[in-house]
């Protein structure tokens, strides 16, 4: 089992960047890790993957503006957000993932505003 403690999240203008951190409790080596977000009246999406070999894919909305990224050796995960929108107004959740077992933090709250 692991825990997770999302931190990173805030208040910032559109255009702004942000960098979200996922600290773990434990090894993620073995773990596919991700990022999540849900709006209030959403369902939770999800926002960017990496698996544990490295690779990394996004959803639509936000290719080329966030990068997912991991350090195993810190049991870190990380993902940046740059040119944020309003759209992107959420709670972002962080999630490891192996075989049947799915893992979640508390979540942090990422607000986009002028």
């Amino acid at each position: 089992q692991v825990q997770l403690v999302e931190s990173g999240g805030g208040l910032v203008q559109p255009g702004g960047s942000l960098r979200l951190s996922c600290a773990a409790s434990g090894s993620i080596f073995i773990f596919a890790m991700g990022w999540y977000r849900q709006a209030p009246g959403n369902e939770r999406e999800l926002v960017a993957r990496i698996t544990r070999g490295g690779s990394t894919n996004y959803a639509d909305s936000v290719k080329g503006r966030f990068t997912i990224s991991r350090d195993n050796a810190k049991k870190t995960v990380y993902l940046q957000m740059n040119s944020l929108k309003p759209e992107d107004t959420a709670v972002y959740y962080c999630n490891a993932h192996f075989g049947s077992s799915d893992y979640w933090g508390q979540g942090t709250q990422v607000t986009v505003s002028s």
